[in-house]
């Protein structure tokens, strides 16, 4: 008779196909204080200003995350045995049509997750979730390392100052955010107006748009990355539209001629060893996706940070 296994504890290596989809087949976690690094889903896009769907991206990369297995190719690292890993679950929400109230409720959220000591991994979500998920983590300003297409400095649209396109903006108005140690990787795509690039110039940060990234290379990136970077606590968030749409074609506001998966994975690999505080992974839209593809990758750049953060974890102690 086959031995009765629970749920929250599902078997690394079991059939990928098998059992409750958690995030990378961590176990669920039963209590905060037992977690080095906690996964959370924030399936809100109540701030896309483009095509929707990131509501449905942590679900959808929670089952492509089973493909995930324990030790890196390339680094060797396996986070699991460096850290206590655990999926804690979705961000309750009780008024998804008021974006204020939604955002406080993720920083409600992540906030006990901080103060249980545990290092948060989010996936979303439009990128409106990185600044509630920012005054979470950011008792003093921090060190940002921003990949993607777009500043996300931008200012209101559609009569709110919280849309996916302003997070960055605001949290460096609300000194969550050390401009001169703000780095932004990707950026591209035509504009009607500049503000953004504008913002991000004017506070400070270095912005490095794609051709700039392509003209030098990865390695030449992450050597100024980490330059700027140095031992300050660092966030770093991801939005899956910095990613060519050959390859991530499942997201609100794609943009092409973008990182190539290799270039990516090069890049989250290159930054090893940095002192983080928190990371996440967001914008993926499953209804625009093909095959499953994007939500794979979505789930691959988790995998990726998730090396990092059990690494930075593992420092510490």
């Amino acid at each position: 008779m086959t031995s009765y296994s629970p749920p929250s504890r599902p078997d690394i290596h079991s059939p990928r196909y098998t059992g409750l989809a958690t995030f990378m087949r961590a176990p669920l976690a039963d209590r905060l204080e037992d977690v080095d690094i906690a996964i959370a889903g924030i399936p809100y896009d109540g701030a896309l200003t483009n095509r929707p769907g990131a509501r449905h991206g942590p679900r959808e990369v929670r089952n492509q995350s089973s493909l995930m297995r324990a030790i890196n190719h390339a680094t060797r690292v396996n986070p699991y045995e460096l850290c206590r890993i655990a999926d804690v679950g979705d961000v309750p929400f009780t008024s998804v049509f008021d974006i204020e109230h939604t955002h406080a409720e993720i920083t409600a959220f992540l906030s006990r997750i901080v103060k249980a000591g545990a290092l948060p991994l989010c996936c979303g979500g439009d990128h409106s979730v990185s600044l509630p998920v920012l005054r979470a983590v950011a008792g003093t300003p921090v060190a940002l390392i921003h990949i993607d297409a777009h500043t996300d400095t931008w200012d209101s649209f559609q009569g709110s100052k919280f849309n996916h396109g302003a997070p960055f903006r605001r949290a460096h108005e609300e000194g969550l955010i050390d401009a001169a140690k703000t780095v932004q990787i990707g950026i591209r795509g035509a504009q009607n107006v500049s503000a953004g690039w504008d913002y991000s110039d004017q506070a400070g940060m270095r912005v490095m748009f794609i051709e700039e990234v392509k003209a030098r290379g990865i390695a030449a990136v992450v050597e100024e990355t980490r330059g700027i970077i140095g031992d300050m606590p660092v966030y770093m968030t991801f939005d899956i539209d910095s990613i060519d749409p050959a390859f991530a074609p499942g997201t609100g506001t794609p943009e092409i001629a973008g990182l190539t998966t290799p270039e990516a994975m090069e890049l989250i690999r290159g930054l090893r060893g940095l002192n983080y505080v928190g990371a996440d992974m967001v914008e993926v839209s499953p209804p625009f996706d093909i095959g499953g593809l994007t939500a794979l990758t979505g789930a691959t750049v988790m995998y990726e940070i998730l090396c990092l953060l059990a690494e930075a974890r593992a420092k510490e102690a």
